[in-house]
């Protein structure tokens, strides 16, 4: 894969100033690399131009400017694929936020189009960036844990309504990619229950369940009809388990528990031990995960969570959303452009 050379640091133009988009603004200008501004109201394009002293473009202008090595995609949803290929065909880099796309054949196609181009495709799965999974990632893959066993996450909470997206679609897509991480490999069963109660066809509650070849299971449950904040991974290992919970403050976000279990007279007994906090790098996700994508431009490098890593999580949402049946499609289909 070609980089664009050791002259100038990576160059990136931010499609998509909402939400979610602003932030990607932020942290670009913060680190030196964010070129232009995209967005389809012009007024909110401009405003965070002159906040952040770069220029507000069009999408195609964009794509036409030699100097933009790549585009951070921030746009609805149901655009993501249609604005990657075209940076793709341009000659751009790209980051997509979370999903790659609504299908799996608009991923595929996303996913080729990079390979055909020798340009980094890098989807925006925030938690696999953030200092805690990368420490739990180590004490899993350093056999700390032992062998794996099972796994939840919960991300819950009241509020974030949605009448576009159903609950899995919206908060599901970190818990998996972390899931699929861990575990390191597909699942071979998926399936889905659910309820919709605010708006019809659209489910504000949902549990996923997965079974995977080598023995491992998990679920990931997520609402926004919840009493209370909750965002935890737990996992559960043959020589230790991990708490993951996010709402912690920073010297407890990721705790481990050497728990065993005791045999006598043929009943298993709980071996209980007190948590060990994990120290951990107080940097922000956001950052690691912008910096990662820079780097990856610069280098050449596949990036962790590359075209391929998102495919996966898609595969796994769309069954899980076929498997909710009668609740609806995840999307409404729709969205604006850039």
């Amino acid at each position: 894969m070609d980089s664009p050379g050791d002259e100038h640091p990576a160059r990136v133009a931010v499609v998509g100033c909402g939400a979610w988009g602003k932030n990607h603004v932020r942290t670009h200008a913060s680190i030196g690399s964010l070129a232009a501004v995209v967005d389809p109201v012009p007024s909110v394009a401009e405003a965070h131009a002159a906040t952040y002293g770069v220029a507000a473009r069009t999408f195609d202008e964009v794509l036409a400017d030699a100097t933009v090595d790549g585009v951070v995609i921030a746009a609805p949803a149901a655009d993501h694929a249609r604005l990657a290929e075209a940076a793709l065909a341009a000659g751009k880099h790209v980051f997509v936020e979370k999903p790659l796309a609504l299908t799996v054949g608009d991923a595929e196609r996303v996913v080729a189009a990079a390979a055909a181009a020798d340009r980094v495709v890098m989807v925006g799965h925030l938690l696999q960036y953030h200092p805690a999974f990368l420490a739990l990632r180590d004490l899993v893959d350093a056999g700390r844990l032992g062998e794996l066993r099972y796994l939840y996450s919960n991300r819950l909470n009241l509020g974030q309504f949605r009448q576009e997206e159903n609950s899995l679609w919206s908060f599901a897509p970190h818990d998996l990619s972390m899931l699929l991480s861990l575990v390191g490999e597909e699942p071979d069963r998926v399936w889905a229950t659910g309820a919709a109660y605010l708006t019809d066809g659209i489910a504000d509650v949902t549990t996923t369940h997965l079974a995977f070849p080598g023995g491992p299971h998990a679920h990931v449950f997520v609402s926004w009809l919840h009493p209370f904040k909750e965002q935890r991974l737990v996992v559960v290992g043959s020589e230790a388990m991990a708490v993951f919970d996010d709402l912690n403050d920073w010297p407890d976000k990721l705790v481990l528990f050497e728990h065993g279990v005791d045999w006598s007279d043929g009943r298993p007994r709980p071996k209980k031990a007190d948590g060990a906090p994990v120290p951990l790098d107080q940097t922000e996700p956001l950052r690691v995960e912008c910096e990662h994508f820079l780097a990856c431009i610069q280098t050449g490098a596949t990036p962790r969570t590359d075209g391929l890593e998102g495919l996966r999580v898609l595969r796994v949402l769309a069954q899980a959303q076929a498997s909710l049946g009668s609740i609806g499609s995840g999307f409404v289909q729709g969205g604006g452009g850039a």
